[in-house]
């Protein structure tokens, strides 16, 4: 039977770290909010263009796969308005909420996409659904514990909503786990890796306010990798 207890694991990481955020952000003065919000941006800059750089600088990467995968996905992520249903959700959870809880919205896109995009989540879903061993997802939960911690701490409660996210795609991943695993080589993560550190570079301009990039309308280059490789190893 198919465990989600790495998830499972993940997800009460996020919660603890949002809630004590929230608590450590009351405390603060404006001007370290701000100040706090520009670290966690150069931070995320800087690991979404080391994981890219990362990837590409490999003899065995598709630099040209890369550049097609982000252009046809994103064509595809604005007929789908994936950004703005994302942004719709995010502003009716701050509705409910009450006006005092600013940047749900922003926090909860933001969020949703670092927790899910990057090799630790499809490697530890797999593992976790197939060996039932979690121990990439338990690392990964710590991570993830911290970052949501420093997220709440600068952007508030609407960190703690990134964990339907993970619920449905890390989650799904697991359970999907015995039939995607034949599909599922080094290459593909890989590939998969490689867009998904531009996509987090791009929260990090967004949350620099450099240049507003609609990363929720890039999520369909994720998937442009691994169906072209896939297609690519029947012939």
């Amino acid at each position: 039977m198919i465990s989600m207890f790495g998830t499972y694991v993940n997800i009460v990481a996020v919660i603890f770290g949002t809630l004590a955020g929230v608590l450590f952000r009351k405390g603060l003065p404006q001007r370290f909010k701000d100040i706090l919000m520009q670290a966690v941006g150069l931070a995320v800059l800087f690991i979404g263009l080391s994981t890219s750089l990362t990837g590409l600088l490999n003899p065995e990467s598709d630099p040209l796969l890369f550049i097609i995968s982000l252009a046809l996905g994103s064509v595809l992520g604005e007929l789908m308005g994936i950004e703005a249903a994302m942004e719709r959700l995010g502003n009716r959870l701050q509705k409910r909420m009450g006006e005092k809880h600013s940047g749900v919205s922003e926090a909860f896109v933001s969020t949703s996409l670092l927790f899910c995009v990057g090799s630790m989540t499809i490697v530890g879903a797999m593992k976790s659904g197939l060996e039932g061993d979690h121990s990439i997802l338990f690392a990964k939960s710590i991570l993830d514990g911290v970052a949501s911690f420093i997220f709440a701490s600068s952007m508030g409660i609407g960190v703690i909503f990134s964990v339907f996210s993970l619920l449905i795609y890390q989650g799904g991943l697991t359970l999907l786990s015995s039939f995607l695993e034949p599909w599922i080589s080094q290459a593909i993560i890989r590939e998969i890796s490689n867009v998904g550190g531009i996509l987090i570079f791009g929260i990090g301009l967004n949350l620099l306010k450099i240049k507003v990039i609609k990363t929720g309308n890039l999520l369909p280059a994720l998937f442009i990798p691994p169906i072209y490789l896939i297609i690519r190893s029947f012939f």
